[in-house]
C-alpha cells in the first residue's frame, strides 16, 4: 500500500537583498532551510532572518529546489 505524503516539506529560504546589493560584506547568498505546513500555507513563505552577507536582517524568499 502506498504511504500517503505528510503536510510538513522542508522548504529552503533565500536573501531578497543579496543579488542586488553592491556594497555588501562579503559575496555570496545566504540561505536558510526550514518546515512549513503545505496545507495551511500552499504559497511562498516569507520571512526576516539575518543574512550574513549583507549583515542585516533581510526578507528571506522560499526558492524552489
Amino acid at each position: 500500500m502506498a504511504k500517503a505524503k505528510g503536510a510538513r516539506v522542508t522548504v529552503t529560504l533565500e536573501c531578497t537583498l543579496c543579488n542586488e546589493n553592491r556594497s555588501k560584506r562579503s559575496a555570496g547568498i545566504s540561505r536558510y532551510t526550514t518546515q512549513k505546513n503545505r496545507r495551511s500555507n500552499p504559497g511562498r513563505l516569507e520571512l526576516k532572518k539575518f543574512c550574513t552577507h549583507c549583515n542585516e536582517h533581510t526578507p528571506h524568499r522560499e526558492i524552489k529546489k
